[in-house]
């Protein structure tokens, strides 16, 4: 099945640089910090235009994901195949979820971004987090597991639970690949259905530059810069352990596979820009799905890779998890031994899993891991409230990187990577890294 072609395919010749979709943003994102800036007050006035764009790409995200799972399932010919691309996802997730957290730990021991701060925890007022510390009791593992179920087969559709949509894809694949040749003719439709499904995809991230202007303005007009004052060294460790992250460790997973980290993120530039202007990954995810499949990736990988990765492998939320727990223990002076350290790190693990999909994860979880972690107080998550917004940013960069990774890696494992068109897209020649 040939997939509907990504706005942005056509030979950059027939193009002016202006009418360059990553151009577009790149102009929006700063015309917006900008606005933010001078006219802080006009620019909150932009937020709806930030939201709505988000809002109509989780509107067609259902209907992308069932879809492409669905044809890719159906057109499998052994349902053990679909049972070990899954099981090799989640090895692949847990691994480098545990690596990232690992990471994270690391580099606050060596760093200590809260060193000095000196602040007395029994000052802090915890009302500004409580909506926080609600939603992290609210999202329990178990309470996550059973919220994977979902109440009919179509109400997953008029949903934002990823999962869901996820469950009953792969329970349709299977149930039409199961009752060939019988269900040839839906297999057919659905196979048609794509077609005007990612054409919609395409229309509307034509608006992606209002999208990130209206988000982008917005931050900086309500927080502005300067709110994060001393919290500096906190939000420069985030995004140099991130950006470490992805080219030493994401890089060197790449180079193993065949292909070049930095000619990878080139490629995706698109999504990347589009990612930190809205500072939410779910707007770039349907056309992640088509510039994987364009990479090569096999849709079924595609299909199962990409929307579970974005629950469970969540690269730049772990990493922040980690960095900012010990920050809110340092900036407390509190020291923690490495037992509690350890334990912080096994909590992570779980809570990360139990906030998987919900708005705000990176600071629910954070509520959820602090909240059975007596040493450190949870009122001290007040002293990057202000702030979380500047670090959400590069939290959802490094979770699709991480995640359009994946989808290559397991591509390979699976041999179900057309290398040659690998190599195509990211403009490699032969023998050439």
């Amino acid at each position: 099945m040939i997939v509907e072609a990504h706005p942005n395919d056509a030979p950059a010749g027939k193009k002016k640089f202006y009418q360059v979709l990553y151009i577009q943003v790149l102009i929006a994102i700063t015309i917006g910090a900008l606005l933010g800036y001078f006219k802080p007050s006009l620019a909150e006035q932009m937020k709806p235009l930030g939201d709505g764009f988000i809002s109509l790409i989780k509107m067609i995200i259902a209907p992308v994901i069932f879809v492409t799972i669905t044809v890719g399932i159906a057109s499998m010919n052994d349902m053990k195949k679909v049972g070990r691309v899954a099981g090799k996802a989640f090895l692949y997730f847990i691994t480098f979820s545990t690596l990232a957290l690992i990471i994270g730990l690391i580099v606050s021991n060596i760093v200590q971004p809260g060193k000095g701060l000196n602040i007395d925890p029994t000052t802090l007022q915890a009302s500004s987090i409580e909506q926080y510390v609600n939603k992290a009791h609210d999202n329990s593992l178990i309470k996550f597991i059973f919220d994977i179920i979902p109440k009919t087969l179509v109400s997953p559709l008029t949903g934002d639970n990823i999962l869901q949509v996820l469950l009953i894809a792969i329970l349709f694949g299977i149930g039409i690949s199961t009752t060939m040749p019988n269900s040839k003719p839906v297999l057919d439709f659905m196979e048609a259905l794509a077609y005007p499904i990612f054409k919609v995809v395409a229309i509307l991230m034509k608006l992606a530059p209002i999208g990130a202007f209206g988000a982008i303005a917005f931050t900086i007009g309500k927080y502005g810069i300067s709110s994060i004052g001393n919290l500096l060294a906190l939000v420069v460790t985030f995004y140099a352990t991130s950006l470490l992250f992805v080219i030493v460790i994401l890089g060197a997973v790449a180079r193993y596979n065949g292909f070049s980290i930095f000619r990878f993120l080139k490629y995706i530039k698109d999504e990347l820009l589009l990612v930190l202007g809205t500072s939410s990954s779910e707007a770039a995810l349907p056309s992640l799905m088509q510039k994987m499949e364009k990479a090569g990736c096999a849709k079924p990988i595609v299909g199962l890779v990409v929307p579970t990765g974005y629950s469970f492998n969540l690269d730049g939320t772990n990493i922040y998890m980690t960095l900012a727990a010990l920050f809110i223990a340092q900036a407390c002076n509190i020291d923690l031994p490495l037992e509690s350290q350890i334990v912080l790190l096994l909590v992570a693990m779980l809570s990360s899993k139990g906030a998987a999909g919900v708005s705000g994860a990176g600071f629910i979880t954070l509520a959820a891991t602090l909240a059975v972690v007596p040493e450190v107080p949870i009122a001290g998550m007040t002293l990057i409230l202000g702030i979380d917004r500047f670090m959400s940013e590069c939290r959802a960069l490094t979770n699709m990187v991480g995640n359009a990774v994946a989808t290559v890696v397991i591509a390979r494992w699976e041999k179900q990577l057309d290398k040659e068109q690998l190599n195509k897209v990211l403009n490699i020649k032969p023998g050439v890294q």
